[in-house]
């Protein structure tokens, strides 16, 4: 897997229920390398810590193997990396192939597979469509955040490299179904209850469905 982009975002003022709030999710390709901490990336903009920033949403990947199917289904954005606020854009990565827990090499950082992206209506504002909060839980392939296990930089044309595979068989695009599907999976349930990985409340909010 390779870093095609690597993108931070400015706080942007919005207007959502006749409310003036903030965003980060107007992120933009950068020229040099982003560093990545152990709650956040350097320089930028977390405009809520309750969903995002944190242990286990430190930095967030998309794949850019997604952008031609989303540039066909919205073809009059303007289109750059960045679009789906993720800080690092890498080409190959497959979340129905990415494990929870498992660790990768990602430029000189060392960094954990923890969680996908549940969208938000600022994900409906960056698309001008409030719909494709539908539109991205239905396609399943929802980009994941990670654990920052070793601090470092990241930089275009730097890989991600397996370190150490997780040992639990749930992968981000299974984990994702469990969170949305109305019917929840019991071997899916335990597997993702058992996960160290995820954060300890998402484990123990699933419990009820086990």
């Amino acid at each position: 897997m390779k870093v095609i982009s690597t993108n931070l975002g400015p706080s942007t003022a919005i207007m959502w229920n006749n409310e003036k709030t903030t965003t980060g999710i107007f992120k933009y390709p950068v020229t040099g390398p982003i560093y990545l901490d152990t709650e956040s990336v350097r320089n930028d903009t977390i405009a809520n810590r309750k969903v995002h920033g944190g242990e286990f949403k430190a930095c967030y990947l998309f794949s850019s193997d997604h952008y031609p199917y989303w540039q066909q289904k919205y073809p009059n954005l303007q289109w750059d990396w960045g679009m789906f606020g993720e800080n690092v854009t890498v080409e190959g990565l497959d979340e129905s192939k990415l494990k929870v827990g498992s660790i990768y090499k990602l430029g000189s950082a060392l960094v954990q597979v923890t969680q996908p992206r549940e969208p938000c209506f600022k994900l409906g504002i960056r698309f001008g469509n409030q719909k494709i909060l539908k539109e991205f839980i239905d396609h399943g392939f929802p980009g994941t955040y990670v654990r920052v296990l070793e601090k470092g930089e990241v930089n275009v044309g730097d890989h991600m490299e397996l370190v150490k595979e997780s040992t639990n068989p749930l992968t981000i695009q299974q984990f994702y179904h469990l969170l949305f599907n109305k019917e929840k999976d019991k071997e899916l349930l335990q597997w993702a209850i058992n996960n160290e990985a995820l954060p300890p409340g998402k484990r123990e909010g699933l419990k009820k469905w086990a």
